[in-house]
Order: C-alpha cells, then sequence, then structure tokens
C-alpha cells in the first residue's frame, strides 16, 4: 500500500480505550479506513510503568519508568492527519496527555523456546502519558499499583465522555478524583 510509506510516519502505541474492542476504537477504524492509520501489531514497553484507571475508569500510562509493569498495547502506524485527531481526542492541548517518547517490543505468545531463537528487535514509538502535572497524585490515588494490560477487568465501570457530567472540565474530574477519599 502506498499511503503507508507516504504519510503514515508517526508510531502511536495504545494502551486504553483506542485498543481493539473498546470505546474509542472507533476513529482508528475512522483513520485505517481512510488510509490515515496502519495497525502493526501488539506490543509491550521496554521498561516497567504505571497503568492505572483514573476518573470514570479512564486508564492513563504514568510517565513513572521503573514503576509498575511492563505494559501491553496496541501499536499504529497514523498520519499527520491522524495524529491530530488522536491528539485532539486524548486531550493533549487541554492538559489531559502529554504525547512522549516509549521504547517497545513485539508482544510474544509466550514460547520461551521461539523467543530465545529470535532477535527481538526495539521500537521508538509515541504514547500517551497522564499530564505531568497530576500523574504523581494518580499513582499515589492508585496505591502505587498498576497492572500490565487495560482489559475488560478494568474497563468495567468506563464511562464514556458523553455520558459524563458536562458541568466540570475533564481536568476537574481528575482532581476530584484525586482529592476524594479512598473506597
Amino acid at each position: 500500500m502506498a499511503f503507508e510509506n507516504d504519510c503514515c510516519t508517526t508510531l502511536i502505541f495504545t494502551y486504553g480505550t483506542l485498543k481493539q474492542g473498546f470505546s474509542n476504537h472507533v476513529l482508528l477504524q475512522d483513520l485505517m479506513r481512510s488510509g490515515d492509520a496502519v495497525f502493526k501489531g501488539t506490543y509491550q514497553t521496554v521498561e516497567n510503568y504505571p497503568l492505572v484507571c483514573g476518573p470514570y475508569r479512564v486508564p492513563f500510562l504514568l510517565n513513572m519508568p521503573g514503576s509498575g509493569h511492563r505494559v501491553t498495547g496496541e501499536l499504529y502506524s497514523v498520519s499527520t492527519r491522524g495524529l491530530s485527531r488522536v491528539d485532539e481526542l486524548e486531550g493533549t492541548s487541554k492538559g489531559h496527555y502529554e504525547r512522549r517518547p516509549i521504547l517497545l517490543i513485539p508482544s510474544g505468545d509466550g514460547n520461551k523456546e521461539e523467543e530465545e531463537d529470535q532477535v527481538v528487535l526495539t521500537c521508538a514509538a509515541e504514547a500517551y502519558y497522564a499530564h505531568k502535572s497530576f500523574e504523581k497524585e494518580m499513582w499515589m490515588k492508585n496505591g502505587r499499583k498498576g497492572f500490565r494490560i487495560y482489559s475488560e477487568k478494568e474497563a468495567k465501570g468506563y464511562v464514556k465522555r458523553k455520558d459524563r457530567p458536562q458541568n466540570l472540565s475533564f481536568l476537574e474530574h481528575i482532581s476530584i478524583f484525586i482529592s476524594s477519599p479512598s473506597a
């Protein structure tokens, strides 16, 4: 396909609601249909990172390498136009997420014998991390515990943006979440 080499130049690592089977994947499906995104496979972070949930079970990757677990997600190559649409969804201009570099490796199928025979190449991509203004508080609020993968279990209770109270901004919802007493 010509468009893959011509315009899909940025690799983004998705670990939450943009993955296949989750509510925001419709955006990536649209981008793939228009030639603005290409699915590259399932990947895992080289380093450990905290993956936690915030208000409304929204997933956040925290830019705190060495904490948490190696996180599994999906890798997409996107065009400049596609990237601006994903940035908009992720609220990068509103202080929700920051798009920053991350190192990945292909996620194996668990066959250790086969994996030992293969040379595993690291892949530089970008991921949407929780904005640094609240990442430490989000880690503390989650009891300094994260998970390896955002699955149906972690997504249980996720509330779509359109179904959340509209009288507050998402940053206000985050502030209330991290300052409220833990259950």
